[in-house]
């Protein structure tokens, strides 16, 4: 990120980095997609104790941030999620986190759910999509009927991040009132999921059924008169923190590039050197400025809580969603034929930034939010 970093998220960066260097190097990614295994539970549970799923819990709950910005803190570690392409469900857990903390003020108490995810030892996820249908969380086809003091949830959930390996689903359902945001355990009577195939290498994903699915009232996370606000919190952190991983992933592939370039030689010249080739690499290097300063003020905004947040979180997506994957995409080109070969890590990378790109709304998407946010 570029956001002036304070000496004690310096130090948090550099644990961070270690740690993943050490357990998720780019060699274990590629053993994890062989195996089918999208993370090792106790990677994350190792993970959940430098802090990662605490940052955005307050502290009268048992969280804590390094820096007193715990979002500014959440998205470094965002960020070198990309630059390895890293395993685990640093957004999926914190974006439910998120909707938990937010939930806290209007609705039923969930803090022993957040201890379980701050921890480690629950997994959970937002089941937000639905089947041929784009990103709109407000407006779900998933029903949660009201019943003796129940509610009875019936629909079907897909692209539901980690869902196979996911303790708990954050589910948004329809009611009589509006929407509701209901806590629904994996395990309950009438829940079947299934994993689906990813495009990314460890990231992976489900589909999710709910036939007839009995939760107590107190599994809403706040009301149905508060749902739309924490749901848009949890879009919020959701993207921005999504915008702070592309750009981790490109910065790493532009680096190695540009070192590519310096150490291949062509008619005894670096092909650095070539005047074609260095005004590709300053576009490049210009979107990549403009990816980390549009993301830069999502995340800030997010941060301080700023009404003009979800504006932001959308420029940001808008912007670095498209210019990521040109930017990758270039970056293989430059290459030349080992480019397009498997075994070059840039594709674990382009693979990241494309399901990225996709997800939690498209830059179109984004784009007519923006639109709709500004009253044109």
């Amino acid at each position: 990120m570029d956001l002036e970093l304070s000496e004690d998220q310096k130090l948090f960066r550099n644990t961070t980095v270690k740690f993943l260097e050490n357990e998720a190097p780019i060699e274990k990614v590629r053993e994890l997609n062989k195996s089918g295994e999208g993370f090792p539970r106790d990677f994350w549970s190792q993970g959940a104790e430098l802090g990662w799923a605490a940052l955005l819990v307050p502290e009268d709950l048992g969280g804590g941030s390094i820096s007193g910005d715990g979002f500014k803190d959440l998205a470094i570690v965002a960020e070198e999620f990309g630059r390895l392409t890293s395993p685990g469900p640093i957004i999926a857990v914190n974006v439910v986190i998120a909707g938990l903390v937010e939930g806290a003020a209007s609705g039923p108490d969930h803090s022993g759910e957040i201890e379980g995810l701050m921890s480690g030892e629950s997994i959970g996820t937002w089941a937000a999509y639905e089947p041929n249908s784009q990103w709109d969380p407000l407006n779900p086809s998933t029903t949660a009927a009201a019943n003796a003091g129940n509610f009875v949830i019936t629909g079907v959930k897909d692209r539901i991040e980690v869902g196979a390996d996911a303790d708990v689903f954050l589910v948004s359902a329809k009611t009589d009132a509006g929407i509701a945001l209901f806590l629904v355990p994996a395990d309950a009577a009438g829940v079947t999921v299934e994993k689906v195939d990813s495009l990314d290498f460890v990231r992976q994903y489900a589909t999710a059924r709910f036939d007839g699915v009995t939760v107590p009232a107190e599994a809403m996370v706040g009301t149905e008169a508060t749902a739309a606000e924490i749901t848009e919190r949890m879009f919020q952190v959701a993207v921005a923190l999504q915008c702070a991983e592309t750009n981790g992933a490109i910065d790493k592939v532009f680096e190695f590039t540009v070192q590519w370039a310096f150490d291949r030689y062509s008619f005894g010249r670096p092909l650095a050197s070539y005047q074609a080739l260095k005004h590709r690499f300053s576009d490049m290097r210009t979107w990549l400025e403009c990816c980390m300063a549009t993301t830069d003020a999502a995340v800030q905004a997010v941060n301080d809580r700023d009404p003009e947040a979800g504006r932001l979180v959308s420029i940001a997506k808008a912007y670095v969603g498209t210019k990521a994957v040109q930017i990758v995409q270039d970056c293989v080109q430059m290459h030349g034929g080992l480019g397009v070969t498997w075994e070059h890590d840039i594709h674990l990378y382009l693979r990241r930034v494309m399901v990225d790109r996709q997800l939690y709304g498209t830059p179109s998407d984004h784009k007519r939010r923006i639109s709709d946010l500004i009253g044109l």
